[in-house]
């Protein structure tokens, strides 16, 4: 399958906005959490250019590969802390935005684990992710093999 358009090319300013917004997430979050998130959330939408990109880039930061796949299934694996769980348990909510929404279950356990301002980025992050995830999706990119 080819790529269907290059967003970048077609809509600049408005791609150049979103990169405005993760240059922002990268300055405020942990660059290993924000890569979990991404990661979680690209496993979700089923974009394979973003699972590709933010796995090679916990690869990159050292992660153990075993860590990387355990994203897939991060509520039983064992290698994520309290502070982790709780922002994967919170990308899954956001990501999936059931009939409900977020659960007051999976909101007290972010916010027992994280400041407000972390909240607030995570779900920036989140938001973000599932934004690239959606154009690269709609538009067939994969990652180059």
């Amino acid at each position: 399958m080819d790529q269907r358009m290059n967003l970048g090319e077609i809509a600049p300013e408005g791609y150049r906005a979103v990169l405005g917004l993760e240059k922002y997430l990268n300055k405020s979050l942990d660059a290993r959490l924000l890569d979990l998130v991404k990661l979680r959330a690209s496993m979700l939408n089923g974009c394979a250019y973003c699972v590709d990109l933010h796995g090679m880039d916990l690869i990159k930061q050292g992660e153990d590969m075993r860590q990387v796949l355990g994203v897939s299934t991060w509520w039983e694996f064992p290698g994520f802390d309290a502070r982790e769980r709780a922002a994967l348990a919170l990308t899954d909510a956001v990501t999936k935005l059931g009939e409900y929404g977020v659960s007051d279950e999976v909101w007290d356990t972010a916010r027992a684990a994280f400041t407000d301002k972390e909240v607030a980025d995570l779900i920036l992050a989140i938001g973000t992710i599932n934004l690239w995830n959606r154009i690269g999706v709609t538009t067939r990119m994969h990652p180059a093999v």
